[in-house]
């Protein structure tokens, strides 16, 4: 069983009680789910908690074919190494 208090998104600090509650008044799409809570919004862009987040709208709210599920984001642009060091 799992402890329905328990943090799902450590960024946004949205608990799974919130995800489950929102997901089940509202038949919520994944999109709009992270939209009414915050939940992947966070520094970290959803890597943690994206999965979950998906998994609980779909529960409520099957997926249809053409419905992608939640993707991440980098918080920080990719640098190359060459650009580090260049002096101008």
């Amino acid at each position: 069983m799992q402890n329905k208090s328990m943090i799902v998104c450590r960024c946004e600090e949205i608990s799974y009680d919130e995800l489950i509650e929102s997901a089940s008044k509202y038949k919520c799409s994944a999109r709009e789910l992270k939209l009414r809570t915050r939940a992947g919004m966070g520094y970290c862009g959803g890597r943690t908690c994206r999965t979950m987040v998906d998994n609980i709208a779909h529960l409520h709210h099957p997926r249809t074919n053409d419905e992608i599920s939640l993707k991440h984001q980098a918080p920080i642009r990719p640098v190359r190494f060459s650009d580090l060091g260049e002096v101008k």
